[in-house]
């Protein structure tokens, strides 16, 4: 028998440590080579590190969350043949990361809890506690037909289909769940922090009239139903972005407070930040000034569908220049979003409602949505911002003009 000691690799250039987001296999597990040890996550990937021979596992070092250096001891394995001093290959990256992106680590699993009562209390797993917590059942008045005395669900069924013993009062809620915040969510914290503690925000809302802007995209999304992507506000709300930005360069920027340089980009890179299980990643539209509607639309489902599934590529999730986040349904009335460090500014439509409004001395009922956006007051003056936000508020409740060079 043999040891063979898997060290952590140099997982990118640069590199001095990396996250444990997730281990694959426990002390005393048999892996098969080029099973799967563990995630690790640097500021950059999401890396899946593969086992470079087949043996059992007896060491296993670092927990989840925890910081690793390169080149330090990760997995001890107990081998057939003997011990190797070779070093194993260089693992593949799976997905990108920050809040750019990344792909989803698994969740950690919550520690569960003892479903021991104390005195008084009924018996019941914590699913059965946690199910009749949500119905309202008072579990002390429930027949219990499970080992050692145990409420089951069975049971609660038995209590819903006859009618029901409720509580008199809800039921108190008890416990404390611990959820360590590592990998994506780690990383989203801190970019958050970063961005606010460095960027001087200020948020500026308007009110945006989309009756006509929606009545055409309705018109549309019906007239290519079989041929084309359906259309949602994004495609329309780039579109006016990119019309726009020329004459706002310095909305179209990144800023280097470091070295004192804003960076103001001439083609429209952008993201479009979208949610997954486990968070926000920002995948990237890169030269949106070149896409049409559906162009845009398309390359929007993919980008959001490539993220959702964890399968983004590197080029996908950077170098955005301007980001647009949104809600959708639930964009709420007004927010004020975070920017996306370096950029200095960021667009977020809120929910379209109808409700009356008055125009021309007449009162129509109209289709309405606010459109929050956030700068950095060091690169964008307040007036430039308020007159670039009027600009695609025009372009938005006069849609032709989107079109119009």
């Amino acid at each position: 028998m043999g040891r063979f000691t898997f060290k952590l690799p140099d997982v990118g250039e640069g590199i001095a440590e990396a996250e444990v987001v997730a281990w694959h296999v426990a002390v005393g597990d048999q892996v098969a080579e080029d099973q799967p040890l563990a995630d690790v996550m640097t500021d950059k990937a999401t890396v899946e590190l593969t086992s470079p021979v087949a043996g059992r596992v007896v060491e296993r070092h670092g927990a989840e969350g925890d910081l690793v250096p390169v080149g330090s001891d990760l997995v001890v394995l107990e081998t057939e043949a003997a011990a190797s001093a070779a070093a194993p290959p260089a693992p593949k990256p799976e997905v990108v990361e920050a809040p750019e992106a990344a792909a989803p680590p698994p969740a950690p699993p919550a520690a569960p809890s003892s479903d021991k009562p104390s005195p008084g209390k009924a018996l019941a797993a914590p699913a059965v506690r946690e199910r009749a917590r949500a119905l309202g059942i008072d579990l002390a008045s429930v027949p219990a037909s499970g080992p050692e005395g145990r409420v089951t669900h069975a049971d609660l069924d038995a209590v819903l289909a006859g009618g029901g013993v409720r509580a008199a009062s809800y039921a108190p809620r008890e416990g404390v769940q611990e959820v360590k915040v590592i990998g994506l969510r780690r990383r989203i914290a801190e970019r958050m922090q970063e961005s606010k503690r460095r960027i001087p925000h200020f948020t500026y809302v308007e009110e945006v009239d989309v009756t006509e802007l929606e009545d055409l995209r309705a018109h549309l999304n019906r007239t290519h139903a079989d041929a084309r992507p359906k259309l949602s506000l994004l495609p329309f709300l780039m579109r006016a972005l990119v019309q726009a930005l020329p004459d706002w360069p310095q909305i179209n920027a990144t800023f280097d407070d470091e070295a004192g340089v804003v960076h103001r980009h001439r083609p429209v890179h952008i993201g479009v930040a979208t949610q997954t299980r486990d968070g926000l990643i920002v995948p990237v539209v890169r030269h949106a000034e070149t896409l049409d509607l559906w162009a845009a639309a398309a390359e929007v489902a993919r980008l959001a569908g490539a993220a959702r599934e964890g399968r983004s590529a590197r080029e996908d999730l950077s170098g955005s220049t301007i980001t647009i986040t949104s809600l959708g349904p639930l964009g709420g009335v007004a927010t004020t979003p975070v920017i996306n460090h370096p950029e200095v500014a960021i667009i977020g439509p809120n929910r379209i409602v109808e409700r009356p409004v008055v125009r021309a001395g007449q009162v129509a009922v109209r289709k309405m949505m606010n459109l929050s956006s956030s700068f950095d007051h060091r690169v964008v003056d307040g007036y430039d911002a308020a007159e670039f936000i009027q600009k695609i508020k025009a372009m938005l409740e006069h849609p032709a003009t989107l079109f119009v060079a």
